[in-house]
């Protein structure tokens, strides 16, 4: 139990902050994307990553918001090198523009912090209409990663320096759906569960964390790709469901804080005991066994096959 503190082998617990987890680390040199970074434990892993000298690009739906909480870090840390773009990850369109602009810009990519979710809300399309909570979660993600490869493929080159890509998911993916992902029936309203949805796009995090890992392997670069589950965290994520409201709001003293929740993923971004670990699912800084479908390597095989043909520009929406 974290509330303990009881230690793993990387010598962290869930009661690790992101700060501690990242003590005595230079990060001067690398530049970072940190989806969801204008509130909760994206906030704080934007924060934390500044701290430690990481130029940080904050992909936010709420430009506004993501500048509010970059003005409030510079107060901290008049130094820290923070850079705001709009990026929806509902809409291709949206992901495929942020992609554009950021190539524009001639940035180098080091770290790609994929961290942004939304949780348990009414059935709903998103714009390229497929199931929101899949489509934010799971399918923007897939296709920002996919455009930024190259980018940090040739940083990766150029510097000598491995490059990593950290899918932040959710011991939710346990509560996924029976068959784990619903290929033929992403999109069936009357099949449409809240909590198994969520539960199947974080199922969707691994998955692609680990079919990259082995496809980059394959390939022989310098990138690893690994994800993790952040801790029972207090965060507005589950404002769209009354009973995890209720949970979270009774459970302020049994959950983790936003700067422990954030550890987990500063841990695999920049700690030197991650090098050259990939495809590993972590819980508290420490590797960890996600559930049996997490790592059904043919459900992530599969599960990629599909998420290339719902990223295909000519594709015009999956059926229900």
């Amino acid at each position: 139990m974290w509330i303990f503190g009881w230690k793993g082998p990387s010598g962290y617990s869930a009661r690790s902050t992101a700060e501690e987890v990242t003590q005595g680390i230079d990060g001067t040199g690398f530049t970072a994307i940190v989806t969801g970074a204008s509130s909760g434990i994206g906030a704080e892993t934007t924060r934390v990553l500044a701290l430690r000298g990481v130029h940080v690009i904050m992909a936010v739906r709420n430009v506004d918001a993501g500048r509010s909480v970059k003005e409030a870090i510079l107060k901290e840390l008049p130094s820290a090198k923070i850079d705001v773009m709009e990026l929806d990850l509902s809409s291709m369109a949206s992901v495929r523009k942020f992609v554009l602009d950021y190539q524009s810009s001639a940035l180098p990519l080091n770290l790609l912090i994929n961290n942004a979710g939304v949780l348990a809300g009414p059935f709903a399309l998103s714009q390229d209409n497929i199931e929101l909570q899949f489509a934010t979660n799971h399918i923007g993600h897939f296709l920002l990663t996919n455009l930024l490869l190259e980018t940090m493929k040739k940083t990766s080159q150029e510097s000598n320096a491995e490059g990593r890509v950290v899918n932040v998911s959710s011991w939710g993916h346990h509560f996924a759906y029976r068959e784990g992902i619903c290929f033929e029936k992403i999109n069936n309203e009357s099949e449409y569960n809240t909590i198994q949805a969520y539960g199947q796009s974080k199922l969707a995090n691994i998955l692609h964390a680990n079919e990259l890992a082995r496809r980059l392997k394959e390939e022989g670069v310098q990138i690893t790709a690994n994800s993790l589950h952040p801790g029972a965290i207090v965060t507005n994520i589950a404002r769209h469901h009354s009973i995890l409201n209720v949970f979270s709001n009774l459970g302020k003293f049994f959950v983790k804080n936003v700067a422990q929740g954030a550890a987990t993923t500063c841990y695999a971004a920049l700690h030197p005991q991650v090098k050259g670990i990939s495809g590993e699912y972590f819980v508290d800084s420490n590797k960890a066994k996600a559930s049996s479908l997490a790592q059904d390597a043919e459900l992530g095989r599969k599960l990629w096959d599909f998420s290339t043909s719902l990223t295909d520009p000519k594709q015009l929406g999956c059926s229900a």
